[in-house]
């Protein structure tokens, strides 16, 4: 029969074996939480390349030989073709939303004309900003992926008439594997676009969470 002083001592070391088994799964619990961190490059560009949604708040550079544009913009995109951009800043053209429903693009509530917006802001109307393009073009042309100065880069070239966005390159950190800028350059490496990911959450929308997709017929710009 155990005396209190060895009962002690039991108890003791069963509540450290506990304590020990308690952290070492809150540890794994914590590595498949962040389940990019430490990844290989190959494991990483698969990550990036079978994205299914995502939502992002980015801030966008846009030069043109005239003038330098700044944006704020909100982007959610859910596969395989639905995605809504809402411009936030500046105010002159806050709350602009471009938004393909998967059959038809429609620009809404729009304060500017038709016209005026492909003329002004014709990086934020197509689909160049959006990372789903990105991801579409590295596919179908093969693209390139390697490591410098502590981030993982893949990049490709769209080799087609369209010199302007002739490169992109999206940047991810090595360490967390968090997709961090997209870089679009024409032919001659000139900085035509450059964006940042302030926010970025993947694979967590559902179509259901997007409600702007339900969009009337009378908001319809074009189609």
């Amino acid at each position: 029969m155990l005396n209190k002083k060895n009962l002690i001592i039991l108890l003791i070391g069963s509540f450290i074996i506990f304590l020990i088994f308690l952290l070492k799964n809150n540890y794994k619990n914590l590595e498949v939480g962040n389940n990019m961190s430490n990844k290989s490059i190959e494991e990483i560009k698969e990550y990036v390349l079978n994205i299914s949604s995502y939502q992002a708040k980015i801030s966008v550079t846009v030069n043109s030989n005239k003038n330098t544009n700044k944006y704020i913009i909100s982007q959610k995109y859910i596969s395989p073709n639905k995605s809504k951009q809402t411009i936030l800043e500046p105010s002159n053209v806050g709350g602009i939303e471009i938004i393909n429903d998967g059959t038809k693009l429609i620009v809404n509530n729009s304060k500017l004309n038709l016209n005026k917006i492909y003329e002004n802001y014709e990086y934020v109307v197509n689909n160049c900003i959006c990372l789903e393009s990105f991801i579409a073009d590295y596919k179908e042309n093969n693209g390139n992926i390697y490591e410098k100065e502590g981030k993982i880069i893949l990049e490709t070239n769209t080799r087609n008439q369209n010199n302007y966005t002739f490169s992109k390159k999206l940047y991810i950190d090595k360490n967390t594997g968090n997709i961090e800028e997209l870089l679009v350059e024409d032919i001659n490496e000139k900085n035509l676009v450059y964006i940042l990911y302030n926010e970025i959450r993947i694979n967590e929308l559902k179509e259901n969470d997007v409600l702007a997709f339900r969009i009337t017929e009378k908001n319809a710009k074009f189609s």
